[in-house]
């Protein structure tokens, strides 16, 4: 039986999945909320970092936390470019939400920093996690960067944000390539019955993302 440990950061959730007794963490949060992260993580068997993409506030403390816990980080090596300068990859808006969340994320990168890490794990579509003991498929989700992934396990799918429910649930509201971001909303979509988990906002049941 799967256990999710939803862990809020702010606006940004991470995630711990235990699978009997072993866990991974999908995303890592900001620097001041490394603490309780790394606390939480303490109450249980991580062997693992997953970083669902590059952006700073899902992986600012991968480098922290992968020291602490000793354990590897994952990702998909199409977001190393990122690391640790997230305006490698152009991000672009349409919505008026949009546009605002965008403004505040280029601040972000001009005034925060991200410190460098090298992940040890580089993730590909169909990729299995089970050597970290979760039994956990790897669905890549390109559009939000180049590197966006998703995490599957039973009948949830871990999103990063190739969702958002930052407002409420939509297709991602940021993107390095429109015409992907879309392909994957709609893949998402028709994956059927699986509770969604957003890295921005509250889990929601899936559905047709793009019409």
């Amino acid at each position: 039986m799967v256990d999710i440990h939803r862990i809020s950061a702010g606006n940004v959730n991470c995630y711990i999945v235990v699978d009997n007794d072993k866990a991974i963490l999908i995303d890592t949060g900001r620097k001041r909320y490394r603490k309780k992260i790394l606390d939480k993580c303490k109450e249980h068997h991580v062997s693992l970092i997953v970083l669902t993409h590059g952006h700073m506030d899902h992986c600012q403390n991968a480098a922290y936390l992968a020291n602490a816990l000793k354990i590897p980080v994952a990702m998909s090596n199409k977001d190393i470019n990122m690391i640790p300068d997230n305006r490698k990859q152009k991000m672009s808006a349409k919505t008026f939400l949009g546009k605002m969340v965008l403004l505040v994320s280029l601040s972000s990168f001009e005034k925060d920093t991200l410190d460098t890490f090298e992940p040890m794990v580089y993730l590909q579509n169909g990729d299995s996690l089970n050597e970290y003991g979760v039994d956990v498929k790897v669905v890549e989700l390109p559009g939000h960067t180049k590197g966006s992934i998703g995490l599957a396990i039973e009948d949830k799918l871990f999103v990063g944000d190739a969702l958002m429910n930052m407002f409420y649930p939509t297709i991602s509201m940021l993107y390095t390539d429109e015409e992907k971001m879309l392909e994957s909303a709609k893949c998402i979509g028709e994956m059927g019955e699986k509770t969604i988990y957003f890295g921005h906002g509250k889990p929601k049941r899936n559905r047709k993302w793009v019409k």
